[in-house]
């Protein structure tokens, strides 16, 4: 019998969680830096510019989840691919993931170049700002296979435990971008002033230079070999499994992305202060959106992890080890919620500087970081099944916490019963909770390791 080695030698323990753990934290970090310089320059060339760069980064999610739900895929069957030994599988994988994530983008993105009009105006786009939105727009749909190529390969180094490539890749894109977004939307360092098409742009080429330090890697650490192309015999088989994992995830992401556009309706629709409502909710979510940087990142980790386990036979420890990520991710977590609570009322003026809206986003953040114990947990379990492949059950959990508790919870408590913002923040509190008991139930008692290519079998 062949020896194993690194991972598969011992226990994974917390020095192997934090060494994959801390790039990813700084990755998300990047990511999130991107997004946040995006719409700081946006709204230093004027107020239209910065709601066109703050409701078009929300609306992409919609157009990347074919892109997100391949990303898992490859994460699922890659890394239990490894975790196997079957490192030819993992190779032909690696094309597949790539070829249909890039396919099905240049699909969507021609369906949206085609009814972006009709987009914008199901978004209820502003008069003021459609023209601006519309040149965003464009712009970010051309990106869409280039963004989906980085994405899935980030998925797939992940995959493998390079994780320090991802982090380098990210790390480009973002200098770039800010260098792009000062340089030629703000006309700084001597640069052309192009205003906002100078920040879309900017977006455009940061992230495919992103694309392509991720494609030289490939290559380099022979990722894209030749003769692991996959044959159309081999496709045909293996695609199953890689859509098997693929559709409840994109579905999930479309259900959690579409619950938060609701509750923006539920909130807005408010029988009283319903405008300092909204602006306290979305500065109060770009707050929350740092805090939750690092929690994505366990949930990667959780995800790699439990997938190589899973390859290798090994379900109990694969089990085993995603509470002791939970347990580290809580822990850590629940510490920074701790430190940063007494400071919420000042980060939340600084971010919006009325003081109805600051009141507001006070009152939805204390809901939301005393929430972080079963936030994270659900979030790290959730990744630790979607490793293994089980992404069928995290759809439902995932689903059923947002549609059947929080949006019905939101419009009892902030329609009906107390009739203010703080019905809906309890009703996000709720289920969060409720979402993490049932993710633990799952975790516990369900059979999510049968999901696994090999249905969790031990290797003998």
């Amino acid at each position: 019998m062949e020896k194993k080695s690194g991972l598969l030698a011992a226990g994974v323990g917390f020095g192997t969680i934090w060494s994959l753990a801390w790039p990813q934290i700084l990755m998300m970090f990047l990511t999130f830096c991107i997004g946040f310089v995006d719409v700081y320059v946006g709204g230093r060339i004027d107020r239209e510019t910065q709601a066109a760069v703050g409701v078009l980064a929300q609306a992409m999610f919609f157009f990347q989840v074919v892109a997100a739900a391949v990303a898992n895929g490859a994460v699922a069957a890659v890394s239990q691919s490894e975790g196997a030994g079957r490192l030819a599988r993992a190779g032909r994988y690696v094309w597949l993931c790539l070829l249909a994530g890039v396919a099905a983008s240049v699909a969507v993105m021609a369906l949206g170049l085609v009814f972006r009009d009709a987009f914008l105006g199901l978004l209820q786009m502003p008069a003021p700002i459609w023209d601006t939105a519309r040149y965003f727009l464009t712009v970010l749909l051309l990106l869409l296979p280039i963004q989906s190529f980085f994405i899935i390969a980030n998925a797939l180094f992940r995959a493998r435990r390079l994780v320090m490539t991802p982090l380098f890749a990210w790390g480009l894109a973002a200098v770039l971008n800010t260098l792009g977004d000062f340089g030629f939307g703000l006309g700084r360092f001597g640069l052309p002033d192009f205003g906002y098409a100078g920040v879309a742009w900017s977006t455009f080429f940061s992230v495919t230079a992103g694309m392509a330090f991720n494609l030289a890697a490939l290559i380099h650490v022979g990722m894209l070999r030749r003769d692991q192309f996959p044959r159309w015999r081999w496709v045909r088989c293996a695609s199953r499994y890689l859509l098997k994992v693929a559709w409840p995830s994109g579905l999930m992401q479309i259900v959690w992305h579409t619950g938060y556009l609701l509750l923006f309706s539920v909130v807005g629709s408010l029988p009283t202060g319903s405008v300092a409502a909204l602006a306290g909710m979305s500065a109060g979510m770009r707050l929350e959106s740092i805090l939750f940087l690092p929690p994505m990142a366990f949930n990667f980790t959780a995800s790699i992890l439990v997938g190589n386990l899973i390859g290798a036979g090994r379900p109990d420890e694969a089990r085993r080890v995603g509470y002791r990520i939970a347990w580290a991710g809580v822990a850590a977590i629940s510490l920074m919620g701790l430190c940063l609570w007494p400071f919420l009322p000042a980060a939340a003026a600084f971010v919006s500087p009325d003081p109805e809206a600051a009141a507001q986003a006070v009152s939805y953040l204390r809901y939301n970081v005393a929430a972080i114990p079963f936030t994270v947990a659900g979030l790290i379990l959730i990744g630790a099944m979607t490793g293994a492949g089980a992404t069928l059950l995290t759809m439902f959990v995932t689903g059923g916490s947002v549609w059947l508790v929080r949006l019905p919870l939101a419009f009892l408590l902030g329609h009906s019963l107390l009739g203010r913002a703080e019905g809906v923040w309890i009703s996000m509190f709720v289920s969060q909770a409720v979402q993490s008991l049932a993710c633990l139930g799952v975790y516990r008692y369900a059979d999510w390791t049968r999901f696994g290519m090999g249905g969790g079998k031990t290797r003998k």
